[in-house]
């Protein structure tokens, strides 16, 4: 969790306050940049791609950070994200692209240094293969008895 000190102007005044960031308000903003990514297909594995899913559908419900840890410090902050992309995108550019969102959005709203950004490339998403999931979804995925 990330505290700050607001002075009153000029050298010498004393502290107006203290504001402090939430890990998850830094997850919640990196996910949501992730997520603006185009390329990403979807943010987080298993429990966590399904919930952000369903939570993404309810209104009101902020899913964002789903996916994402961060570790936060007095004035930095790290990144560890597990995404599937679409597939034909050129991967270490996509990776590229959702660093430089994640540091823009990160840095600005919230003053803290983004020093790292992990990500983990799980799957490839290839268009058409939602449907197969869905039907497969009821049956054992074993290959072998």
């Amino acid at each position: 969790m990330a505290e700050f000190e607001t002075s009153g102007g000029s050298s010498g005044e004393k502290t107006r306050g203290r504001t402090t960031i939430a890990d998850g308000v830094v997850a919640t903003i990196a996910g949501i940049a992730i997520r603006e990514t185009e390329g990403v297909h979807s943010v987080g594995r298993g429990a966590s791609k399904a919930i952000g899913a369903v939570a993404g559908r309810v209104g009101g419900s902020s899913g964002g950070g789903r996916g994402v840890k961060v570790e936060v410090g007095e004035k930095q902050t790290a990144v560890d994200v597990d995404i599937e992309v679409e597939y034909g995108i050129p991967i270490h550019e996509l990776a590229d692209k959702v660093r430089t969102h994640v540091t823009d959005a990160v840095e600005t709203m919230t003053g803290l240094e983004v020093v790292e950004i992990n990500i983990n490339v799980f799957d490839v998403h290839i268009p058409g293969d939602d449907d197969e999931d869905d039907e497969d979804s009821g049956r054992s995925s074993a290959r072998v008895q």
